[in-house]
């Protein structure tokens, strides 16, 4: 495996379009995209591997295949997109990790990570976390981060529905 970057319990890596069906196990469980807008089509989940993939060779990062160290388990993607938020172009830091493996710190764990290297590589001096204002679970992990709460707004692109927008400065 070409580690990108690791912590205590994980790893993670680049995708492939090898990883469709990997990523596809996830992105299409209703219960784990339940603040998407839907779970996502096969399609859906190849382009989401291709706008990494171009994302790496754009801008030198992307989002990430996430692996348990002790196992090889595929868990979940983590990583940035540089994406449209709430008509800004940011640098918006995600994670979705599977049902199975939720609550036991691996989204803080991986995000951590994903920072720590932005940090070294100075990709950029900030990033932003957005989740449904009530999506508890994923404000634990922006907080646990030491993001702040900036804006909070009615998001277009996710069903018109209440988000919080987070921000970390890497400064």
């Amino acid at each position: 495996m070409d580690v990108v970057c690791e912590s205590n319990r994980l790893s993670l890596r680049k995708y492939t379009q090898d990883d469709v069906p990997l990523l596809h196990v996830i992105t299409s469980d209703a219960a784990t995209m339940s603040f998407y807008p839907a779970p996502f089509t096969i399609e859906q989940t190849a382009a989401w591997i291709e706008r990494s993939m171009k994302s790496y060779d754009e801008h030198g990062f992307g989002r990430y295949a996430t692996f348990l160290k002790r196992t090889g388990e595929y868990i979940g993607c983590v990583g940035y997109f540089r994406t449209m938020v709430n008509d800004v172009m940011e640098n918006d830091l995600g994670y979705i990790i599977a049902r199975d493996h939720s609550n036991k710190g691996y989204a803080t764990e991986a995000a951590k990570a994903c920072l720590d290297l932005a940090e070294r590589e100075k990709w950029f001096c900030g990033v932003v976390i957005q989740m449904a204002h009530d999506h508890i679970a994923s404000r634990r992990v922006a907080e646990h981060l030491g993001a702040t709460l900036e804006a909070t707004f009615i998001n277009r692109r996710n069903r018109d529905i209440l988000t919080n927008l987070f921000l970390i400065n890497l400064e």
